[in-house]
């Protein structure tokens, strides 16, 4: 048993190392067993030699997976970056417009450049976006709560999706942890993916924000493809070229 079991996570290693993407059902089909016997193959894995991951009903690689997010250190890396990105976005929104802007560190740099508009309305589940638009006096905030995470400063809850579908908004401005044209946009944390997959679902336009560290990576939380989104922003020449880097209308 142990004998076949080996065998089947080896072939299923040798797939994951070709950069495919394998889901829990074709796991099961390629290994020609059902997908309960795939999950006690994985859990049967020596905790410190377990290679092979399921998250989000994808299996992934132990070297794909992310390190632990730090917002200090996501705040200051790449800031540059990260500012010159926001101020390509900023040039594409409008007057009146009700803006979606996502958590994490990458639209940060925004919130200081939207003094320019008579009036926004911008909605958020992260507490760092809100307290950096909070004092602005032509913007309109629409803070979604919940219970509190310290780590990405961002609130959740079982509501939250419903919430933001019953919205206006014009445009929802996606940030992500990893970008990968294979397998997908994905974040660090599985309780961002309801208002991600909700603002993208019920936005006008959907623009995702990206610098180029976040290329080639895959973390934990699978949200979208990347032909989902209506325009990229990114600084990555190798993505730039898989979506046009500005919005179409």
């Amino acid at each position: 048993m142990k004998e076949r079991s080996a065998a089947r996570l080896e072939k299923l290693h040798d797939i994951l190392s070709q950069g495919r993407v394998v889901h829990l059902r074709e796991a099961a089909t390629l290994c020609e067993v059902s997908e309960m016997t795939i999950r006690r193959d994985l859990a049967c894995q020596e905790s410190e030699q377990q290679e092979i991951h399921l998250l989000g009903g994808r299996l992934l690689l132990n070297s794909r997976l992310a390190p632990v997010y730090d917002m200090a250190e996501q705040q200051a890396s790449r800031y540059p970056a990260k500012q010159a990105l926001c101020q390509r976005v900023v040039e594409q929104i409008e007057d009146g417009d009700t803006l979606f802007i996502d958590c994490g560190s990458t639209l940060i740099p925004l919130a200081g450049m939207l003094q320019r508009f008579s009036e926004l309305t911008v909605v958020t589940y992260a507490l760092n976006v809100a307290n950096a638009v909070a004092p602005l006096s032509n913007v309109r905030l629409v803070l979604l709560g919940g219970l509190y995470y310290p780590a990405s400063q961002s609130f959740g809850s079982d509501t939250m999706a419903s919430r933001i579908e019953g919205l206006g908004i014009n445009k929802a401005l996606i940030s992500a942890a990893g970008v990968d044209a294979q397998r997908g946009v994905s974040c660090f944390h599985f309780h961002e993916v309801a208002p991600k997959r909700a603002a993208i679902a019920t936005a006008m336009q959907r623009w995702l924000v990206a610098d180029a560290s976040k290329v080639g990576v895959v973390r934990p939380a699978y949200f979208a493809m990347l032909d989902e989104f209506d325009a990229l922003f990114t600084d990555a020449p190798e993505l730039a070229l898989t979506k046009s880097a500005q919005p179409s209308c």
